[in-house]
């Protein structure tokens, strides 16, 4: 009962999962404790379905940037830089 207690209440470990099984694959292990995990974690669910938004909205951003007339507003850019420069400016 130790054992599936820690499956349930381990969010790290779940996050961990939730991004192995985008980059890589699961063991049949792993695959169950996450279910486990998404089960009873409201939280850990979210942060799967972000993450997979994320990850798609990444891997649409670089399909698009193969395609030479696709490009970013240099005002955009200016400003992401700023807005980037200025959180990491607070830490």
């Amino acid at each position: 009962m130790g054992q599936f207690k820690k499956i349930i209440h381990n969010c790290k470990q779940a996050t961990f999962l939730i991004e192995k099984n985008m980059t890589g694959r699961l063991t049949f292990r792993e695959k169950i404790e996450l279910r486990i995990h998404l089960i009873g974690c409201s939280f850990c669910r979210l942060y799967d379905k972000q993450s997979h938004m994320i990850n798609n909205m990444v891997r649409q951003l670089f399909h698009s940037s193969m395609n030479p007339d696709i490009k970013l507003d240099e005002g955009f850019k200016k400003e992401l830089q700023e807005r980037i420069e200025e959180e990491l400016n607070k830490n």
